[in-house]
């Protein structure tokens, strides 16, 4: 259900509506009023009319003798026409927005309101001037309209000419929202309408803006009051519920707004500023990780720490929420100064205090790997240096393995020479019954880690998540750059299923990973449902408000090398037990005999240094749940 906080208390804001002093009744007294109302001008019709035809003088014997019969009939000529008015939907209206088909049924209520009247004093045989029905017809076109048309005339003044809005929750957030907007006259927003699923709400008022109905009115209401865009302010919204009247909003073709997560708004004050686009993450439907920062903080508090790969997608986060943490160092390493400069110069900027070192070099570098472990000591390694891209591992697959099997071998093995506490290993759900040169090479990091955490004292651990959304090299990047360039969107095949989570989340399970660390695990998110990237591409495309098909086209080009139709996250050899983080569960791989990994790794590495053809055979000997698979067209 929608937010169902009563704001009402405030004081009222001045309406749009037909009667606004009456807005703060409930919707059936409010139309009881209304009808009463009604009745006055069309008593006063009748009066005036009666006073036009008698030349504004009733004192006359001849009008006196017309006035009082047909003052007695008026009750019956009111109630009658208030029927009609009820029959032809005259108070449940938003006048304020009606066109040319309310105000033609307005004068059809009007005509066959002034036939009653002439029914009534003809077979009444109450004596009445010919031409008072004409006259009263006429002043109560003029009275009913002009009431009518008040409501729309307010509302056109009230209008800035800025987007006409639609505003999705009607509770707190949704009133500070409305009234940020009509105190600014910086804002372009003109929100003519809210959608909440509380029935008790609908047809009551938030700050002058009518309530109009549950999720089953979005589609109307876009189209009835030309919507341009909609406003999603439910901050305490469920992931879940929030993509279902996501996916909804979609197909009004509008532009989507939303308000973050009420824990990202600040001192719970909702602003114009804080609104933001809707990002394809909003419509995954996911509960984020939650995470115990006081355990993370016990983990990293005081220790010196080095991230691996930490100019990259996952390693620059990494850095910056261990930033938050007081760390004793924080140290950088990566081998693309392009991107370590960035992270480091935004660090230095957030965090000034922060002891950090940015260092440029090679996982692959042993001796440069050794200098770095000799100098500074790190206590936790998160490694996240790796070559990720499928396809070019694919046509490069001596360079996945010396710098994923072998990058990871040097750092693992340095940190349980230097007594490091913690090493946490960067894997993919990928490296699960592997298709591919990068699977099968994560994979064999997995087994690295696993049998040295037998041979030192430090605690390996691996951590194994889906595709994350934004990251270099991944899927959102490119559909995002098709959409900017007029498209076409590629998608390999229809079929296609991932699991997706966000940056921050694969982060958050990294940590907690670390400081759960016992030794020898595997960390595995429960990814939720997982996503087709056919749907992925279409919604995008609607994001950007535009239609799939009409102005971007969607091109199938069939599976890349290595390409799985769908993603796994555990090998069947594999148990799964549970933590006391639902969306978290630990794989215990069987065990693995040291000594034939290493005869495999020798073996890997001479091939490896020969650039020698035959590597991903002798990776597939090395790794027996991966199979070789091209997908390349004949």
């Amino acid at each position: 259900m929608l937010m169902n906080t009563n704001i009402f208390n405030d004081k009222i804001n001045k309406k749009t509506e037909l009667y606004p002093f009456l807005s703060w009744l409930k919707k059936p007294w409010r139309t009881i009023c209304m009808m009463i109302m009604d009745g006055v001008l069309l008593c006063l019709a009748a009066f005036l009319a009666l006073v036009v035809r008698f030349e504004f003088s009733l004192t006359e014997p001849v009008a006196q003798g017309f006035f009082y019969p047909i003052l007695f009939r008026m009750p019956f000529f009111v109630t009658g026409a208030l029927v009609i008015f009820t029959a032809f939907h005259m108070y449940s209206g938003m006048w304020e927005f009606a066109g040319t088909e309310e105000f033609i049924r307005l004068f059809e209520a009007c005509g066959l309101s002034a036939l009653l009247l002439l029914a009534i004093l003809v077979f009444s045989q109450c004596p009445f001037p010919r031409s008072f029905p004409v006259f009263t017809l006429a002043f109560e076109l003029i009275f009913v309209t002009l009431s009518r048309y008040a409501a729309y005339l307010s509302h056109k003044r009230r209008q800035r000419g800025g987007v006409r809005t639609m505003l999705i929750g009607g509770g707190e957030a949704g009133a500070m929202i409305i009234q940020e907007c009509q105190r600014s006259r910086f804002s372009q927003n003109n929100i003519v309408c809210v959608i909440d699923d509380d029935p008790a709400k609908r047809g009551q008022y938030l700050r002058g803006v009518r309530i109009i109905g549950g999720r089953d009115k979005i589609l109307q209401a876009a189209k009835q009051f030309d919507i341009n865009e909609i406003l999603f302010c439910i901050p305490t919204a469920s992931s879940q519920e929030k993509k279902h009247l996501l996916t909804i909003c979609q197909e009004t073709g509008c532009r989507l707004r939303t308000l973050p997560a009420l824990y990202q708004i600040a001192n719970g004050e909702v602003i114009m500023q804080t609104i933001r686009n809707v990002e394809i993450e909003d419509l995954l439907g996911r509960e984020p990780v939650q995470v115990d920062l006081e355990r993370i903080g016990a983990f990293l508090n005081g220790k010196t720490v080095l991230v691996t790969g930490g100019g990259g997608s996952i390693g620059s986060e990494l850095c910056r929420q261990i930033a938050h943490h007081a760390v004793k160092q924080l140290i950088i390493f990566d081998i693309y100064e392009n991107n370590a400069y960035g992270i480091q110069q935004e660090l230095r900027r957030s965090c000034p205090e922060l002891p950090l070192e940015t260092l440029i070099g090679s996982v692959r570098d042993k001796e440069r790997v050794r200098q770095i472990f000799e100098r500074y000591r790190p206590q936790i390694v998160f490694h996240a240096a790796a070559h990720k891209h499928v396809p070019l591992m694919e046509d490069s697959p001596n360079e996945a393995v010396k710098n994923n099997i072998f990058g990871t071998y040097n750092v693992a093995c340095m940190a349980g020479e230097y007594g490091v506490e913690t090493f946490v290993l960067i894997s993919s759900d990928k490296a699960v019954n592997p298709t591919n040169v990068m699977g099968a090479s994560k994979r064999m990091c997995e087994m690295i880690v696993q049998s040295l955490n037998d041979r030192y004292d430090t605690k390996y651990v691996a951590v194994r998540f889906g595709n994350v959304l934004g990251s270099n090299g991944s899927i959102i990047p490119l559909f995002r750059q098709q959409i900017a360039q007029g498209g076409p969107v590629t998608v390999t095949d229809k079929r296609v299923i991932r699991y997706f989570m966000t940056i921050p989340e694969a982060v958050s399970l990294v940590m907690l990973a670390g400081s759960d660390a016992r030794g020898g695990e595997i960390f595995i998110l429960d990814m939720g449902e997982p996503v087709k990237i056919d749907d992925l591409a279409r919604n995008m495309i609607r994001l950007s408000g535009l239609e799939p098909g009409v102005d971007i086209e969607i091109v199938y080009t069939g599976l890349r090398p290595g390409e799985k139709l769908y993603e796994e996250l555990l090998i069947k050899e594999e148990g799964l037990r549970s933590t006391d983080n639902k969306l978290i569960f630990i794989g215990k791989p069987l065990n693995i005999c040291p000594e034939d990994l290493q005869k495999q790794l020798e073996v890997l590495w001479k091939a490896c240094m020969h650039n020698s053809p035959d590597i991903k055979t002798l990776l597939e000997q090395a790794v027996p749940t991966y199979h070789i698979t091209d997908n390349r067209p004949a």
